[in-house]
Parts: C-alpha cells; structure tokens; sequence
C-alpha cells in the first residue's frame, strides 16, 4: 500500500510541475494569440510562481487540522480544474487566472506531499524525496517538447486538457490507493503550528542555505538565454539547448542526492554541493566556447538541484513530527518569497548598465560569504541537528 501510494504521488508530483512550467514555452505563442505584448504575457509567469509561493504558509496551519493526504488530493482537483479554466481561457485575463489557480495547487501541493513522502519512508527520507524530486523535474525537462508538439499537430489548449484529465484521473486513483491507509498518513497530523516557531534556529539555517542559493538561481536561469547570447555570443538555439542541460542536469541529481544525504552526514553534504554550486557559477563569468560552457551548465544545473532533495532531508529528518508539515510550510513559503526576486534584481541590474557577468559574480561572491558563515557555523556546533547522522543501508 505505501509503493502504491507513494507511486501515485510522484505521478501527481510530475503533473503538478507540468502544470507550473507549461507556460513559459507558450510566451510567443499567447503574444499572438491574444495580440498582448510581453509585458502583459510575462504577468502570466509571474502569476505561476508567486501562487506558488502564497499558499504555503497558509496551507501550513491547515495541515495543523486536515490530513496531508487530504490536502493532497485537494491539491489534485484544483489543479484539474484550474487546467481546464486555462483551456477554455477566452482572453489573456483568462489565462493569467488559469495560471495563478495552477500555481496555487502546486504551492499547496509540496508543502503537504513532501512531508508526507517522508513520513512513508522514516527510515530513507532522502532517497524517497529525492525519488518524488526526479519525477518533478522530468516534467520540467519535459515541458517545452510537450508544448511544442501540441501546438504542432493541434493547439496550446490541448496541453491544458490533457494537464486537466491526467490530473483528475491520478487524483482519483491517489483518494482510491489512500483509502485504506489513514493509519499511515493520519498518524502525524500536525496539531501545533505556533510551536514549529520554537525551531526558528533551525528554520534561519536552511533558509540561509536555500533562500540565497535560490535567489541566484532564479536570476540566472530565467534569463539564462539572454545571458549567454549577449555576453557568450551564443545563438539563440545554443543558448535555449543550454537551459534545456540545466534542468536535464537536474534528474539525475533528484536521483542521487537523496541517495548521497541518507548516507553521508547531510549538512557537511549540503556545503559540499553548495560550494561547488558557488564555483561553478564563478567558472561561468570566466569560460567562453561552446564545450567549456555546456559543462559549466551541466555541473551548475547538478549542483543546484542536488541542493533541494538534501535540504528537504535534512529538515524532514531533524524536526520532530508534531509540527514537521508546519515548520516546512513556513521554511517553504518564506524561502520562496525570498528566492522569487533574483531575476527582478537581475533584470534591474542589467537594465541600469551593468554587465550580466558582473552580476553574477558578484552573485558568486556573495554565496561564497554564505558558505564561509555556514562553515563556522558548523564548527562551532551551531547548526541545530548535526549530531544526527546518515542512515546507512
């Protein structure tokens, strides 16, 4: 019952980041669809990823009264439904609601299945997040292509009505797995949301890892293509085939770094991933060519996503189960909010003047004092859970 369960998740999980990553593909296509300019279309985005972020923290304290499981499939029909308003979107208003809906399924989404997920394999929490991350992100690997053929042999709704019926079908088959198993999923319900306040050290440190991590990340990424065609002279197929090995990098590392943070002790694992991760965003402002910069962006889109299966791991792994969903659904929310700003401080940057390798080393040097904090702080025993160890096996 519980491969059953956690089988249907991960296919819910793959949907759910279709769902959130369909829409930058179809910029263009809207633009001419609907005779709107970029500004506008680019709201549609935007909307996506702060419904991802809002949900979080309020979703958190309902998990303090509903089960994760509940809130799952709650997540699962609001995310068919959503698909299917965008489908029948008339206007660009439309689809920028259709969009915001999406993302805030998928924002409700994460914040009560990975706890969940690591409630099902106590003892291999790593593996089985990193498992439900792989599946994450092979829909976002996976995005453009399926939009692409859509809009070839059909139109850009068909995507959205095939996110639609996949989605209610796994939903459906996810309340019928989980039927049977409330003892499991029933058990921990968080029931003390003021009290996930009390592991605030704890929360600070992984948001200080994430958080800044993740704003450079969402800088560099979102406007990776632009970056490496104005300053790497890049075409603009080269530049797109590079953002595509950035997140291919990223499947098989959901894959491994589960795996790697069950084994090793998980926070010398994070800085180890972290100061490769700051490296390499140093090597990119240096290399130019086409072979030395594809393997630049494989090792960044590796190291980036290697991050996120080991911090979940590692929270999930330290914090007690009576507030484990709510301290991880303000951890979440209030990383993101941080995160969401990187390409507007991006944007800003390049638009005031200065050179996009500029910003990101300074990018770099700034995680570089991230890191060194994070290391003293290590030594001197002041990250909360490091007397935990990995479980072997």
């Amino acid at each position: 019952m519980t491969t059953r369960l956690f089988g249907t998740l991960c296919g819910l999980v793959f949907l759910v980041n279709l769902g959130r990553t369909v829409f930058a593909p179809l910029v263009e296509t809207f633009q001419t669809q609907f005779g709107v300019g970029p500004a506008t279309v680019g709201l549609v985005t935007t909307l996506v990823w702060m419904g991802t972020a809002v949900p979080r923290i309020p979703v958190g304290y309902l998990l303090t009264r509903v089960a994760r499981h509940r809130v799952v499939l709650a997540t699962g029909a609001l995310l068919s439904l959503a698909a299917a308003f965008t489908a029948l979107a008339p206007s660009i208003l439309a689809v920028q609601i259709g969009a915001l809906g999406i993302g805030l399924a998928s924002g409700a989404y994460f914040v009560a299945a990975v706890p969940l997920v690591g409630e099902l394999y106590p003892d291999a929490v790593g593996r089985a997040i990193g498992i439900h991350g792989t599946a994450a992100q092979l829909a976002a690997v996976g995005a453009a292509p399926v939009v692409v053929g859509f809009v070839a042999v059909a139109d850009w709704r068909a995507t959205f009505w095939l996110l639609a019926v996949l989605s209610a079908v796994i939903t459906a088959v996810l309340a019928y797995t989980a039927r049977d198993s409330d003892a499991v999923v029933e058990a921990d319900v968080d029931r003390d949301f003021v009290g996930a306040l009390r592991y605030w050290r704890l929360l600070l440190v992984g948001m200080l890892m994430i958080s800044t991590a993740g704003f450079v990340w969402q800088g560099l990424f979102n406007f990776y293509v632009t970056y490496l065609v104005a300053a790497k002279s890049f075409s603009t197929t080269q530049a797109s085939t590079m953002l595509t090995v950035v997140f291919a990098a990223g499947v098989p590392a959901f894959w491994l770094s589960g795996r790697l943070a069950d084994r090793f002790p998980t926070v010398p694992y994070i800085l180890t991933v972290l100061a490769a991760y700051v490296a390499s965003l140093f090597a990119l402002t240096e290399v130019t060519g086409f072979l030395p910069v594809l393997a630049v962006t494989a090792v960044l889109g590796y190291t980036i996503h290697s991050m996120f299966p080991a911090l979940d791991a590692w929270l999930l792994g330290t914090l007690p189960a009576e507030v484990r969903s709510s301290a991880y659904a303000v951890f979440s929310g209030a990383s993101l909010l941080i995160e969401a700003n990187g390409s507007g401080v991006v944007g800003v940057l390049t638009e005031a003047g200065y050179a996009f390798d500029d910003v990101f080393r300074t990018f770099a040097f700034g995680l570089a004092g991230v890191v060194a904090v994070l290391v003293a702080l290590y030594v001197l025993g002041r990250i909360p859970g490091t007397d935990r160890r990995a479980i072997s096996s």
